[in-house]
């Protein structure tokens, strides 16, 4: 358990733009931060981080909480996880107690296989640096290409020992059962109960989820073995996903939101070595087929990526259709084309980072330019290919949603095939026809690629309430936002007494005014918030906002970040231009707050006046009048607070 006062520590000390911004591009907009929500697919940003209040909320999905939450919901995360990971990116000491064999034992199938990955990784770099046949062998040849010790430390390099079940000797006698060594593929089981290394006498590659934890491994043989693969990959596991993960996306994303742009290579050395050269902004791969998570991997943080490939044609040929599956999101593409027998790794090693730098710079090229100049070489002088090409081409500008960039590429290779541009527009049209038939994509037929909408609007999400519900969120809202502050409250005691002023907090006067007619919340989170404001008040120590928002309780966490936040805000123009002075609800306080009240009143008298009805329904006649009675009082209350509210009772 960690004790509550370091939980308190971690939570107040965690900037939730900073926890948030390593997965989620975020931009300033007035006191808040705006970005795409990561919970669900969307173009128009509706995720919003308040640094001020410590929270985050979707108004698309409804997704809320506070920093600890968002790990919890991102990277399903437990709470005590959540808390470390915090606890370790902003060095807070944790004491935590060492986990016993059985406990190791009794945690959850999911975070077992995280614990013996993350096992595995740190006996995998002890095996390297400490053990004789490791330093020889694997840090001499890490070493041999080039990569510093800080770089092989950063990248937890390891090394798995040329031995059959080192790794799995070890891993069960430090109370790792060998069902999670099987199930992360560190392990393989034969029929006969055999077991064995699956990374034996390999260089070993340790690959990260976005928040840096281990998920899986890339291992490089070292010995020439014909029969063995140079490299060996973890299988699928329930942690494990191969086209949902980039290597080294966890080290890469901070530079890829400052650098606005995404290098992308094939294999783990080509992202090593490019660190090596000081450029970051890189992740791999790790030579499968991209995949359209990939691609929303990497969009998350920039909507620019440049594919850096070696000379080999037939494989850049291979990976067109990855590349239109990265238009299709409508990010932007660029191709750098290595020498020949030059690839990312081997050119970072043999170049000063200068060299690197302005090669990457000066060889990107726009990937339908790419595409165009590599096919019209081999079409130029065959009718026949030519009109493969053509096709070849416009396929690829179909796939792109904005039609503003469709146009411009019409026009560019309009003129690099010295075609007529109508012809390339027909195609396109065409194709562009067919996909909507067929629901595939949402692109309207264009006139000429010109197209006129209104500003994207944020879509919050609309819940069904009752108007009950609605009025007690709005109480809590204004507990959570205003409980510690206070206004004048004027009335008189009765009407020849003078007026008295008396100063009440927000806190102060919902509690008095709902305890005197023994009214209270039918949402028992609700309830319980209401609670802690009542014992606040009598312990003279009121709760804060922040009290809700680092609270243990999730549900509390969820509420407290979902009525503490708006899509709305003032614009500074009404003051800084127009000069017009809008009073905002603080400043109309005491009206806000008596009102409310007055309004949840009147509800709870509708819902017990409807109660009542139907109770009268079925009511013996002797006690019909006492009923009608009661309605009646119900009514005259009514009647009264609508007068104080300014309405009109209809019924």
């Amino acid at each position: 358990m960690i004790p509550q006062e370091t939980i308190q520590l971690i939570l107040e000390t965690a900037r939730i733009e900073e926890v948030i911004g390593e997965f989620v591009p975020l931009k300033r907009r007035g006191v808040n931060l705006l970005g795409n929500c990561p919970f669900h697919n969307e173009k128009t940003p509706s995720f919003t981080v308040s640094p001020a209040k410590g929270i985050y909320k979707c108004f698309g999905c409804g997704a809320a909480g506070n920093s600890s939450k968002f790990l919890m919901e991102h990277e399903h995360f437990s709470y005590p996880e959540a808390l470390k990971y915090l606890a370790k990116k902003y060095h807070i000491p944790v004491e935590e107690e060492e986990q016993s064999a059985e406990q190791k034992q009794s945690s959850t199938e999911r975070e077992s296989l995280y614990h013996v990955s993350e096992f595995a990784k740190d006996y995998f770099v002890q095996t390297l640096w400490e053990d004789n046949k490791g330093k020889a062998i694997a840090l001499s040849y890490l070493r041999e290409r080039g990569l510093s010790d800080s770089l092989i430390k950063k990248f937890e390099l390891g090394y798995s020992p040329d031995e059959w079940t080192a790794f799995s000797d070890y891993a069960q006698t430090n109370s790792y059962p060998l069902q999670s060594l099987e199930k992360t593929g560190l392990t393989i089981v034969k029929e006969n109960n055999k077991l064995f290394d699956r990374f034996k006498g390999r260089v070993m590659f340790p690959i990260h989820n976005l928040s840096g934890r281990v998920i899986g491994f890339g291992g490089r043989i070292l010995k020439t073995e014909k029969s063995a693969a140079k490299y060996l990959n973890s299988p699928e596991s329930d942690i494990y996903s191969k086209s949902k993960v980039l290597y080294g996306i966890y080290f890469a994303k901070q530079a890829i939101l400052k650098t606005d742009n995404c290098f992308l290579v094939e294999g783990y050395t080509d992202v090593i070595s490019l660190h090596q050269s000081g450029i970051e902004n890189v992740v791999a791969s790790s030579g499968t087929s991209l995949t359209s998570d990939q691609i929303r991997l990497i969009k998350r943080f920039t909507p620019n990526i440049t594919i850096l490939y070696d000379g080999d044609t037939a494989g850049i040929k291979a990976s067109f259709r990855g590349i239109d599956m990265i238009l299709e999101q409508g990010m932007n593409v660029k191709i750098v084309l290595f020498p020949e027998g030059e690839d990312p790794d081997s050119y970072a090693r043999s170049h000063a980072t200068h060299e690197v730098e302005e090669f990457l710079d000066s060889k990107a090229d726009d990937f339908i330019r790419f595409k165009t100049k590599l096919l019209y070489e081999e079409a130029a002088n065959d009718p026949i290919k030519r009109g493969g090409l053509i096709k070849e081409i416009v396929q690829s500008i179909a796939v792109i949603p904005d039609e503003i960039m469709r146009s411009v590429y019409v026009k560019e290779c309009s003129l690099l095939l010295d075609i007529p541009e109508q012809a390339l527009v027909n195609d396109l049209n065409k194709r562009l026809r067919k996909a909507s038939k067929e629901n595939k994509h949402s692109y309207q037929e264009p006139a000429r690629y010109i197209e006129t909408s209104a500003p994207p609007q944020v879509q919050i999400k609309q819940e069904n309430k009752s108007p009950l519900e609605y009025q007690e969120e709005n109480l809590i809202r204004l507990l959570l936002q205003y409980g510690n502050q206070s206004f004048e409250y004027r009335f008189k005691e009765n009407e020849d007494a003078e007026e008295s002023v008396i100063e009440v907090n927000v806190a102060g006067f919902i509690v008095e005014q709902l305890d005197d007619d023994g009214l209270g919340f039918f949402n028992p989170v609700y309830q319980e918030i209401y609670e802690a404001y009542k014992k606040g008040l009598d312990e003279e120590k009121l709760p804060t906002q922040h009290t809700f928002i680092n609270h243990s309780n999730e549900k509390m966490v969820k509420i407290a970040a979902d009525v503490l936040s708006t899509p709305y805000s003032l614009s500074e123009n009404w003051i800084k231009k127009e000069r017009i002075h809008v009073l905002t609800e603080e400043e109309l306080l005491l009206q806000t707050v008596n009102n409310s009240v007055l309004s949840f009143k009147q509800r709870k008298l509708e819902q017990e006046i409807s109660l009542l009805q139907n109770e009268l329904k079925e009511a013996p006649d002797a006690d019909k009048e006492k009923v009608i009675m009661l309605i009646l009082k119900k009514q005259n209350i009514q009647k009264l607070i609508s007068e104080r509210l300014g309405r009109i009772v209809l019924k």
